[in-house]
């Protein structure tokens, strides 16, 4: 198996899609690297990552807004394609397992959960009062 992690940020707001009755979230992680070149000058590369994230836990959507950090990982997979130069190029796609919020826009530095397609969690992304009603996302404590 192979496997990609990335910790970067959302460049735009997660889409939620329902396809043949399974949810999917898609939404793009971006990781700049900063470096210095052979001549000493300061550099700065942006590696994009199309994710798409198959899952009933729906919850984690709102949290994923552009600007959020995340750690993801899953299966990748390129494309290649041709672009508008005529040169060959790809685009990085990831098929996410798990994803774990690391900060949002609104609590900057917060760790906010994790979740998985096994189910599993460290921490809640949305409570639900013993009667199973799912409380506000401005209610939640963090």
């Amino acid at each position: 198996m192979i496997k990609l992690q990335i910790i970067g940020n959302l460049g735009k707001d997660c889409i939620v899609k329902e396809i043949n009755g399974k949810h999917v979230i898609n939404f793009s992680v971006a990781h700049t690297e900063r470096f210095k070149d052979s001549q000493g000058n300061q550099k700065e590369k942006t590696t994009w990552v199309e994710c798409a994230y198959w899952t009933d836990r729906t919850a984690i959507a709102p949290y994923l807004v552009k600007g959020t950090s995340v750690y993801a990982e899953g299966a990748p997979e390129a494309d290649p394609y041709t672009n508008k130069e005529g040169q060959a190029s790809a685009t990085l796609r990831m098929r996410v397992q798990n994803i774990q919020l690391l900060s949002s826009n609104r609590e900057q530095g917060s760790n906010q959960g994790n979740v998985s397609n096994a189910g599993i969690t460290t921490k809640p992304i949305v409570k639900t009062e013993p009667d199973n009603t799912p409380v506000p996302v401005d209610d939640l404590p963090f």
